[in-house]
């Protein structure tokens, strides 16, 4: 069940800051905090006086970043550029914060791709699948175990609105998007006995670099600083949040409709935010 977020959005900037370090400790790890949503969220994180890992590809961005949150909030932070594509990532990120005190884990990192399935570059599909599912899947292996040893923590995954059906022309980041979202609906019932928090944040489109790296033109389109603050309030207090307004008109609006009826209505939608790129599948077939 989808749940709205309301009085938890509306709540005081310090009654939920002082929460966090109450609830999840000193220390919080970011992945995908070069950019977008993960950066957003870090950047809150540091207001809330939460000592950061900061993780994405871009060790010169990460650095830059950390100096700025460090001066402006005196916090500490790590940064660990790590390609989340590779398998060997996750593992790695687990073992170079042992020493840390860390209590929340905000799973940020992800790109999508969109156009004719026919017409994907394979490749980059499979790193899609490896970005958007395996670490999530071994980062909440990992962090879930440790935080359910001491008996506390919090886990942050960030699913889509287009993850709730299939959407032609993203088809395949829609598929990731719906595994990270039953995942985490299923692990907020499993491990909340056992101290740990799972939310699963599911926004609308977002102006961030997503859509440059997916080659979509958005219209109207959410700022990560607006649907940050949202997804830390939610955490603790549900399963699943649509941050933003948009986001919950566009998944209410379609909700009452048969699936078959709103995988459609989606593909419509995407078509035409990638009609620029489309081309005939029988470009494809004829090698073209």
């Amino acid at each position: 069940m989808i749940n709205i977020v309301g009085k938890g959005e509306r709540r005081s900037p310090q009654a939920w800051q002082n929460r966090l370090q109450l609830r999840y400790g000193s220390w919080a790890v970011v992945t995908g905090a070069s950019s977008g949503i993960g950066r957003a969220i870090a950047v809150k994180l540091a207001e809330a006086g939460l000592n950061l890992v900061l993780v994405a590809r871009q060790r010169a961005v990460l650095e830059q970043m950390a100096m700025e949150l460090t001066s402006r909030h005196g916090i500490q932070v790590q940064v660990m550029a790590l390609d989340l594509a590779l398998e060997s990532s996750v593992k790695t990120l687990e073992v170079d914060t042992r020493e840390l005190d860390v209590g929340l884990l905000i799973m940020a990192a992800g790109f999508g791709t969109s156009g004719s399935f026919l017409n994907a570059q394979l490749s980059q599909e499979i790193d899609m699948l490896n970005v958007n599912c395996r670490a999530i899947l071994a980062s909440s292996w990992y962090f879930g175990r440790r935080f359910a040893q001491r008996g506390r923590g919090g886990l942050v995954l960030i699913s889509s609105i287009v993850g709730f059906q299939g959407t032609p022309f993203a088809a395949h980041y829609a598929a990731t998007k719906a595994y990270v979202q039953t995942l985490g609906e299923a692990l907020s019932v499993e491990l909340a006995p056992l101290g740990v928090d799972v939310l699963t944040a599911a926004p609308g489109p977002t102006d961030s670099g997503f859509a440059a790296r997916a080659d979509m033109k958005l219209g109207v389109a959410l700022k990560p600083e607006d649907i940050a603050q949202p997804i830390l309030a939610a955490l603790g207090r549900r399963s699943t949040v649509l941050p933003g307004f948009l986001s919950k008109l566009l998944t209410y609006s379609l909700m009452p409709l048969p699936r078959s009826a709103r995988v459609r209505i989606m593909g419509n939608v995407m078509a035409g935010m990638t009609k620029h790129q489309q081309q005939a599948i029988s470009d494809v077939v004829e090698g073209r």
